[in-house]
């Protein structure tokens, strides 16, 4: 409870300084960066970037899974972006990670849930811009890159630049 009560006196401090917020939602610079939710990672930070600039989308391990799909659609044809770049991290704990080491005791009685584990850093990045190119919701027009972030040196590393 003791981090809750930290995260809501710090709303309240946001609120009483309240930044100044872009008058659009649609992203300035027309570019959607998909990340991992890991903490170390601070999407705008990586590129000197500010609210207004750019959609973020981020989930574990940066894979492109359903969801991600649905707000890129959404951001391309209702917000108009027109880049993709995928950013998974160096030193990723989804690496290895397989669906059995997760409720392990449940997931027997559990639904299907596809985790997408990756053994490989770079190959789950060409599976999953491959799933970009592939998937009829995302038109050609789109450009694709994929990019690695290296969470000791802070260095972004473009592994496919026209995906």
């Amino acid at each position: 409870m003791e981090s809750l009560q930290t995260l809501w006196e710090a709303n309240r401090r946001y609120v009483s300084e309240h930044p100044s917020f872009p008058d659009s939602s649609v992203p300035s610079l027309g570019v959607v960066l998909v990340t991992c939710m890991d903490v170390r990672i601070d999407p705008l930070a990586l590129f000197g970037l500010h609210l207004g600039e750019v959609h973020v989308i981020r989930n574990a391990g940066a894979r492109v899974t359903d969801d991600v799909i649905r707000s890129l659609v959404i951001s391309q044809q209702a917000l108009a972006t027109d880049t993709v770049i995928l950013i998974p991290h160096t030193d990723c704990g989804v690496l290895g990670l397989q669906p059995e080491d997760l409720c392990s005791t449940a997931v027997g009685s559990l639904p299907p849930l596809d985790f997408r584990p990756m053994n490989d850093l770079e190959t789950a990045l060409r599976e999953d811009l491959g799933r970009l190119r592939e998937t009829p919701w995302i038109p050609d027009s789109v450009r694709l890159i994929g990019a690695v972030y290296d969470v000791r040196t802070g260095l972004v590393r473009v592994v496919e630049p026209n995906g």
